[in-house]
């Protein structure tokens, strides 16, 4: 699948946000809750950031160009990043809301027709996360996985508060209804802070996870037998690409043509253990000490 054609997931979410945010409109019109209220306002969020996605997903299917050789992958981050502030957001209005609400009770009405509504919205949600979350998984995309994780927080968001409404129709304690409120802003925000974590992560070009380097580790390792070592190893994650670079040190009496070979050896398996990835390596000969001013991080000064 190329990158472009992910913006169809993109194009999901907004119809699935366009449809439970009417639905839990409706809900809590006919029933005055709060909390299906707070339900509504995060469809409102979801909608935000599935345009965001929509067309941050447009922009990192771009090809790389002059003045973006190493194409533009990192826009998914800022729809990632986005996404979670609007989150954050979103927490603060409902929070306010079930505030207001505590000090000012009032009676929920036709809490059945309401639940039904609500438990419709929240099975489109449930489908749709789980479409996007193995699309995000299939396709390492940070904006669908960003997207896939809000819209699932939103099914448990909205199982709180259906349970929050049942309460008060079982109990006619009518704080039950701000107070579940308030527990879903604090929900909210949580998946807000992690979205935006995740997101400054990728801008801050982290390396690539744990098992990925092992992994990484393991395939290099495989060439010591031969002769052949590395260092300098660094790798980070653009969108859906990985990019790792290596300093590849050999017998100094091989080849120009023989080091070329192996060195084509080495990224040909880098690139069928971890696609999509860009692989940078440069060839040492293993008895120059000059090649051992390469294993720090950077190489700022000249020899």
């Amino acid at each position: 699948m190329q990158p472009h054609s992910l913006t169809r997931f993109a194009w999901l979410s907004i119809g699935a946000a366009l449809a439970t945010m009417a639905l839990k409109t409706l809900a809590y019109y006919l029933t005055g809750s709060v909390g299906l209220l707070s339900d509504a306002m995060e469809s409102l969020v979801n909608l935000a950031g599935a345009l965001m996605a929509l067309s941050m997903l447009t922009v990192a299917a771009r090809p790389a160009d002059e003045d973006h050789p190493y194409g533009h992958g990192k826009a998914e981050y800022f729809s990632a990043g986005v996404e979670g502030t609007l989150i954050l957001v979103a927490a603060a209005s409902i929070a306010y809301a079930a505030v207001q609400r505590l000090l000012h009770p009032r009676a929920l009405e036709q809490l059945g027709l309401g639940l039904a509504v609500s438990v419709v919205a929240s099975l489109v949600n449930l489908v749709v996360a789980l479409i996007l979350l193995k699309a995000a998984r299939a396709h390492r995309s940070a904006t669908l996985s960003a997207n896939a994780h809000h819209l699932l927080t939103d099914v448990w968001t909205s199982v709180g508060v259906l349970v929050g409404v049942g309460a008060v129709a079982l109990t006619g304690w009518q704080s039950l209804d701000p107070l579940v409120a308030i527990a879903v802003a604090a929900n909210i925000v949580w998946t807000g802070t992690r979205i935006v974590r995740d997101s400054v992560y990728g801008l801050m070009d982290a390396a690539l996870p744990v098992t990925e380097l092992e992994l990484l580790k393991k395939l290099l390792d495989r060439y010591v037998g031969e002769g052949v070592h590395y260092h300098a190893l660094r790798t980070r994650q653009s969108g859906a690409r990985r990019f790792v670079s290596l300093h590849v040190l050999v017998p100094g009496e091989w080849s120009v043509q023989h080091g070329h070979d192996t060195l084509e050896r080495i990224e040909a398996d880098i690139r069928r253990a971890l696609p999509p990835v860009t692989v940078f390596t440069h060839l040492e000969p293993i008895d120059d000490p000059a090649a051992m001013n390469d294993l720090d991080l950077h190489r700022d000064e000249p020899p």
